[in-house]
């Protein structure tokens, strides 16, 4: 096993790079690079100033900087580090990456690493909220279709995860506002934001109720259409063990229905289910939700991730790719790893891995 986690580990290097690489090669062909931003808004009186920072180029052809002093273009490319060649820039950004050194970004005066950490409550929440109670409802909602399959409960409850599925976040987030934000119908729950203006003045149960309050339209049209997917690879992992003959003889001696499913079958059906659990965590928790984000008002790291590819911010864009890709694979390998404890018959040094 430590064999095993070992090459994994060394694997994550070649991988990150080879992200990060790519990453940095698109980046050099993209049009409207930092500087050419900065240089058309200097044309038209704007004043907005960059930082230093590694990061990507498109800073090729600066049609931009078409009618401004060419000495104060040179000072405008040196702010931004694009006064090295490319190959250097790739390098020192290597060099920074290897010590966690993300950089500056070029509009926000502030280092990637706070940017990212300003950003995080928001995801943290939605992505917490939605894996919990995904799995917290899915699971068991899985078993009680499988237990119960071909029942009407398994047929009405399919119709309902499947409706949910069909739903597209964005347009159910709609509908909740509409209902009960405020919109059409009833003001119940706040219509945007995490917090209430007046949050730093309320009791602690207080502050705990506002963010729960401000949560529940946002976590639902999130969390909706991911339940048909969960339930139904329960459902069916569970049908698959159900019929095993490990299933029958514990039944034959006379154990308990209740300790039968989850005891014996809820183990041998949970290596799907942890399967999914990272993609579920990675997608869910770091990505972001870009349109939930911003129809609820909420500034989390989907909002970041699109403002920072439109304002060709790289630091930022490659800085917090780099890091969470190092955090998805890390998380994967945990997956992995907690294979064995749920099923010991599986075991990576026997089969070479």
């Amino acid at each position: 096993m430590l064999a095993y986690i070992l090459r994994r580990l060394l694997l994550m290097v070649p991988t990150l790079i080879g992200v990060v690489t790519l990453t940095f090669v698109v980046t050099q062909f993209v049009p409207g690079g930092p500087v050419e931003q900065v240089m058309t808004q200097l044309r038209h009186g704007s004043t907005r100033g960059g930082a230093d920072g590694g990061g990507g180029g498109g800073g090729g052809g600066y049609h931009g900087s078409q009618g401004v002093d060419p000495q104060q273009l040179e000072q405008i490319k040196k702010q931004f580090g694009f006064d090295k060649p490319p190959l250097t820039r790739y390098f020192l950004m290597l060099k920074h990456y290897a010590t966690f050194d993300l950089g500056q970004s070029y509009f926000q005066h502030e280092s990637v690493w706070g940017v990212i950490k300003s950003k995080l409550p928001v995801s943290i929440s939605l992505g917490l909220w939605t894996v919990f109670l995904t799995y917290t409802i899915s699971v068991p909602l899985g078993i009680a279709k499988a237990v119960r399959n071909g029942s009407r409960f398994d047929t009405a409850t399919s119709v309902l995860v499947l409706v949910g599925y069909a739903i597209p976040g964005f347009v159910l987030g709609v509908l909740l506002l509409m209902l009960f934000g405020g919109g059409t119908f009833w003001q119940v729950f706040p219509m945007r934001g995490l917090t209430s203006d007046n949050f730093d003045d309320l009791s602690t149960i207080g502050k705990v109720l506002d963010y729960l309050w401000h949560m529940v339209l946002p976590v639902t049209a999130a969390v909706v259409g991911n339940f048909a997917i969960v339930t139904i690879l329960t459902k069916n992992t569970f049908l698959e063990e159900i019929g095993r003959q490990y299933v029958l003889t514990a039944r034959a001696k006379g154990a308990p229905e209740r300790d039968v499913l989850w005891k014996h079958v809820l183990r041998n059906a949970a290596i799907p289910l942890l399967t999914g659990l990272p993609a579920a965590f990675v997608g869910a928790f770091l990505n972001g939700n870009l349109l939930i984000e911003t129809l609820f008002s909420l500034d989390g790291m989907g909002q970041l991730s699109y403002d920072s590819v439109i304002r060709r911010d790289y630091p930022v864009v490659l800085g917090s790719l780099f890091l969470f890709t190092l955090i998805g694979l890390v998380t994967k390998l945990i997956a992995d790893v907690s294979y064995v404890l749920v099923d010991p018959r599986i075991q990576f040094d026997r089969l070479g891995r």
